[in-house]
């Protein structure tokens, strides 16, 4: 804390992030838990995204948006994950003011545009099962890019808007935040004035937008079940794998939000854990989801590794200790 109008009163510059447990071993687990997660994450949306680039069997627009989705979890893993795990091993957990701003601002601002992304996607499969002659059409480059920038747009309206009313907040009193993390609920609740206000607000902006996200997502998905069962077996059965997947992902991404932010202000032990399946858990499952359930992945990356050993090859072969 820094003292100001002369002594009289002090104002919070910092928060100290009371992290996830203060057990030696218990920490040691979770760093090794933590590193193995966030690495494997990393590397696993990248590969999605080097396999969609490089492979032009995979240039369609479901493919385009699974690419911007696992994008979109390196940004969701790497906004909280690597100084969780830093801090860890730290005796005092300490965040800024700015740094807890610039924290939230990223997560809100990522989290918003992949739950318009998540939608998209949604509509990117109604469009192939139920218009699949006018598929191509409508999902053209350009239209799947315009959507791109709408998530995008959406998700800083949705991280600003919420922003806007708790930047200025005074924090005067207690600093200490019992998470890994800054996010919102716990950030205003350390505000030395009346939050009833902006307490309904973040529920209102975070959680009942994830819910009513969710809802139509799950009504969508049901209706598109309803329309593949119509379809010859094969393309059913192509169509089934590649929806359960989506699904899987949607219950993933949309449960923990919808418990977080919904009921946000009663402190609930389960919280911490939600908050940790959703910056780390899910989108290392991602990637796993789409890929062990998707032919087309699988062959691709096997095309992607192949010309890798043989660049390699070939760059052994070339090298002068061969020439020579």
């Amino acid at each position: 804390m820094k003292l100001m109008d002369g002594g009289n009163r002090s104002v919070v510059s910092e928060f100290l992030l009371q992290g996830l447990t203060s057990s030696w071993e218990i920490q040691i687990l979770l760093f090794l838990f933590f590193t193995v997660f966030y690495i494997a994450s990393m590397l696993g949306n990248l590969l999605i995204v080097l396999t969609i680039l490089s492979d032009h069997h995979l240039h369609s627009p479901m493919y385009f948006l699974l690419a911007n989705l696992s994008f979109i979890d390196t940004g969701v893993s790497s906004i909280a994950t690597p100084k969780m795990i830093s801090d860890l091993f730290r005796r005092h957990k300490v965040i800024s003011l700015r740094g807890c701003i610039t924290q939230m601002f990223f997560i809100h601002t990522v989290g918003g545009a992949e739950m318009v992304l998540l939608i998209v996607m949604a509509y990117d499969r109604y469009v192939a099962i139920c218009k699949p002659l006018h598929y191509l059409t409508i999902m053209s480059l350009r239209v799947c890019t315009s959507l791109l920038a709408v998530a995008w747009t959406i998700g800083l309206i949705h991280s600003v808007a919420q922003l806007a009313f708790v930047v200025n907040l005074p924090f005067c009193g207690p600093n200490e935040m019992d998470s890994f993390y800054c996010d919102f609920p716990r950030f205003i609740k350390l505000a030395c004035t009346d939050t009833y206000i902006l307490e309904f607000l973040v529920t209102a902006n975070s959680g009942f937008i994830s819910m009513g996200t969710f809802l139509i997502l799950i009504v969508s998905y049901t209706f598109i079940l309803f329309t593949v069962r119509k379809h010859s077996s094969g393309v059913s059965s192509k169509a089934l794998s590649t929806l359960s997947a989506h699904i899987t992902v949607v219950v993933f991404f949309f449960g923990p939000c919808i418990i977080v932010y919904v009921w946000p202000f009663p402190t609930l032990p389960i919280d911490k854990f939600l908050a940790i399946f959703d910056v780390l858990i899910t989108p290392f499952m991602n990637p796993i989801i789409y890929t062990l359930r998707n032919k087309e992945m699988k062959m691709a990356m096997r095309r992607l590794f192949g010309k890798v050993l043989s660049l390699k090859k070939s760059f052994f072969m070339h090298s002068p200790r061969n020439s020579d």
